[in-house]
């Protein structure tokens, strides 16, 4: 009926450590997402679709830390660790639905990127506001069903041995090993389909900035290179700290194993780090959202102090 969550096995002081440092980043991610997507509403200037992706984007990654974090914040100062098995099943659902929907994502704004520097008189036609639409539609439209038949399958499995979980939140490969029949069918799908999502995603991404960069160095002036690659760069530090991260966590053959210690760790940048940092690689890296930002406070902190 329920699962036991190990997590990083710390001492009881360790864990309040953790449990604080975890509560300021997820607080951190949350509103720094959140104050891209006001931002980015409230900036009619922003209205385009570069910045349309990166709404959708940060609200992936606050559904996406609000699906793993809470209940691991709530097991860091809790003795049983426990969840639920239809909990457990909802969040490896969630999981890895907003993950597919996020990789997809990057590749979508990738190919966003490449039209506006590489075919700019044609970009307005091609990326019209109904292709916007549809394309984030589809992202989470995929990733919405390309996890549905793992976890149908998963929920099949009998589960009659051990019911403690090596991870601090219930991924597949971890869950599936519990089950007390031979599950390296269902290994091997989940490898088959992380790789299909992961390799088809990274080709679009690295084409795509591939062709910038190429583009990039045959504009004339110093200025329109540096804003093209100040606006690029940012996508690329995203995309690789993503990549790198999923990548080895879930593209790797069944038959090599699985160091769940070490997958743990690798986690950590994906579950936690990558959502805190997109919106400041995004911001900080950004001169039109930066911009939008300081007006934006600046017209809150002139509503808010008082008349004289």
């Amino acid at each position: 009926m329920e699962f036991v969550l190990l997590g990083f096995s710390l001492s009881q002081p360790m864990e309040f450590l953790v449990f604080m440092l975890l509560l300021a980043i997820f607080a951190l991610t949350l509103m720094g997402n959140m104050a891209i997507i006001t931002v980015v509403y409230v900036d009619p200037r922003l209205h385009t679709p570069m910045y349309f992706f990166l709404c959708n984007l940060s609200l992936l990654e606050i559904l996406f830390v609000l699906s793993i974090t809470p209940k691991m914040l709530g097991n860091l100062l809790s003795q049983a660790k426990a969840i639920s098995f239809w909990g457990c099943i909802t969040q490896c659902y969630f999981y890895f639905f907003l993950g597919t929907a996020d990789f997809i994502l990057i590749a979508i704004m990738s190919f966003d990127r490449y039209m506006a520097i590489c075919h700019p008189l044609h970009y307005p036609v091609i990326m019209s506001g109904r292709v916007c639409v549809f394309l984030v539609m589809g992202c989470w439209l995929v990733g919405f069903l390309s996890t549905l038949c793992p976890l149908i399958l998963l929920c099949q499995l009998p589960f009659c041995g051990p019911n403690v979980i090596n991870h601090f939140f219930c991924d597949y490969a971890p869950l599936v090993m519990l089950s007390c029949v031979d599950t390296h069918f269902l290994l091997m799908i989940e490898y088959v389909l992380s790789s299909v999502v992961l390799l088809t995603s990274l080709s679009v991404t690295a084409v795509s900035y591939l062709y910038i960069i190429v583009t990039v160095f045959h504009i004339p002036s110093s200025t329109g290179r540096r804003k093209a690659f100040s606006t690029c760069t940012s996508h690329i530090t995203v995309a690789s700290i993503l990549y790198g991260s999923v990548i080895f966590m879930y593209a790797r053959p069944p038959s090599q194993g699985h160091s769940l210690d070490l997958q743990k760790v690798v986690a950590v940048c994906n579950v936690i780090v990558s959502p805190l940092l997109n919106p400041f690689i995004y911001t900080l890296r950004n001169e039109k959202v930066k911009k939008a930002l300081k007006e934006y406070l600046t017209r809150k902190s002139s509503i808010l102090q008082p008349k004289t």
